[in-house]
């Protein structure tokens, strides 16, 4: 009885570390970046990272789920919309090597651009936005998509790589 009290109690201890390490994590990329004091780290080990000049603007009332990553590079910016709802593991990246490059060569050329998330987006699980992409207001991106071209307003996409499947029925 008294060695599961002490497993119960060892575990309770990690716990409480873990969630204060995450919570000094969370508090510095606010210091940081530009978050709205009401946007939520949903979970464990979320990363948000820049290169140089890069941003990362985050709006009122979103969140972002466990194991996700923003990368703001060098003069390029990830802004969040509010109310936008982003689930577990999503990647996000301002940079990429350009895929018709020569990988054996040195200098391969790279593809940046700023992402822009509009405000009431809702993004599922498992999604990889590439540079450049803006989505639009109110849109949905499926879990499980890789959004390589912008997304309209009011729209659901999906897929790899994702692709207009409706527009919403308002």
């Amino acid at each position: 009885m008294i060695k599961r009290w002490l497993k119960h109690i060892a575990i309770e201890i990690y716990k409480a570390g873990k969630i204060n390490e995450q919570t000094e994590i969370y508090q510095s990329f606010r210091k940081q970046f530009d978050i709205h004091e009401s946007f939520r780290f949903n979970g464990d080990n979320i990363l948000f990272y820049s290169f140089g000049t890069g941003k990362i603007i985050c709006g009122e009332g979103s969140y972002i789920g466990s194991l996700s990553t923003i990368q703001a590079f060098d003069k390029c910016t990830v802004k969040i919309g509010k109310g936008c709802s982003i689930s577990y593991n999503v990647r996000m990246y301002t940079q990429s090597s350009d895929a018709d490059e020569d990988f054996s060569k040195k200098n391969i050329k790279e593809k940046t651009g700023d992402i822009i998330i509009g405000d009431f987006v809702w993004i599922g699980a498992n999604v990889f936005i590439n540079p450049g992409i803006n989505i639009g207001n109110n849109s949905v991106i499926g879990a499980n998509s890789v959004v390589s071209r912008d997304v309209e307003p009011y729209s659901i996409v999906g897929g790899v790589p994702a692709k207009l499947i409706r527009y919403k029925r308002l």
